[in-house]
């Protein structure tokens, strides 16, 4: 018979796996189509192509004319089947590093922030492979009835290029700076800024606090990690030569893009971006929160 603890430990785990894994399939459904737009800006290169997009509208319009309501959810199916984990390990990982740290006596703002990174880390290497299947299905412009599936597509990538880094793995260390980043600045942004705005005792008011700190985190976090995301587009997405590659490393990559296209072109995709998880990042946390303290009352 498992001692009280171990019970207690397991229950918990639960809880914040079931809330976290339901926050990430809230906010995917709801946010995907600006994910998309994200994409097609980063793997553009240059706008003398007769194919690229000249603004977020722009953009908007050809993808609806040229591939359908459903081509703005090319994709989906490998962040659904991924966002339920990612979003389980993202929540569970940052409360339990945030328990490790507890005994070395640090300020809270520092054990939000580094139990933020250690979760965004954790994350990275859960979530990197269907990022590769994610963003090869994004990249696709034909029509969504005529791209291959995603198991099709994970299939195509496994057998031609391998499950090691430069296959189903690729892209593995902007990935890592993208969510170790990324996860550093919301959580340690929104937990310090809540416990410093005081509570209010209205309901809607309270939920319309969290709801302005949440977007700031996720708005925040995003224009601090989007390099890495860039980076990672470049690498995951098609080469520009056929046959060659040209992006291999985060590092590499980043300063390649920097070189060639100037500092600004490490934030393509920043509008969609924000657009996505600002408000995509309030309605994680808000979604988690609640969902929690739901399951910690009636479970």
């Amino acid at each position: 018979m498992p001692s009280p603890t171990h019970t207690s430990f397991w229950t918990e785990a639960s809880q914040q796996v079931l809330a976290g894994g339901s926050a990430g399939l809230v906010e995917i459904c709801l946010m995907h189509p600006l994910d998309v737009v994200k994409t097609r800006f980063q793997i553009q290169r240059s706008k003398s192509d007769p194919t690229s997009y000249k603004s977020l509208g722009d953009c908007f319009k050809k993808i609806y004319r040229s591939e359908g309501l459903l081509g703005f959810y090319k994709g989906i199916l490998p962040p659904i089947l991924a966002e339920t984990p990612k979003r389980a390990v993202k929540f569970f990982t940052f409360e339990q590093y945030k328990k490790l740290l507890v005994p070395l006596s640090l300020p809270p703002a520092w054990v939000f922030a580094i139990a933020g990174l250690g979760s965004g880390l954790t994350e990275a290497i859960v979530v990197n492979p269907f990022e590769v299947v994610k963003v090869g299905l994004q990249a696709n412009r034909n029509a969504y009835a005529q791209q291959p599936s995603s198991f099709a597509q994970a299939r195509h990538i496994i057998k031609t290029q391998g499950i090691g880094l430069r296959g189903i793995n690729k892209g593995l260390s902007a990935t890592l700076g993208r969510h170790g980043v990324f996860n550093m600045v919301y959580f340690g942004f929104y937990f310090n800024v809540k416990n410093a705005v005081p509570v209010n005792k209205d309901a809607t008011l309270e939920f319309l606090r969290k709801f302005v700190i949440g977007l700031a985190s996720g708005t925040l976090a995003s224009i601090i990690n989007i390099p890495f995301d860039v980076a990672k587009s470049r690498i995951q997405g098609p080469q520009p030569e056929p046959g060659v590659i040209k992006y291999r490393s985060c590092w590499k990559t980043i300063i390649t893009v920097y070189k060639e296209e100037g500092f600004l072109a490490l934030y393509k995709g920043l509008l969609p971006k924000i657009m996505r998880l600002g408000p995509g990042g309030a309605v994680m946390l808000l979604v988690y929160e609640y969902s929690y303290a739901w399951l910690q009352k009636h479970w």
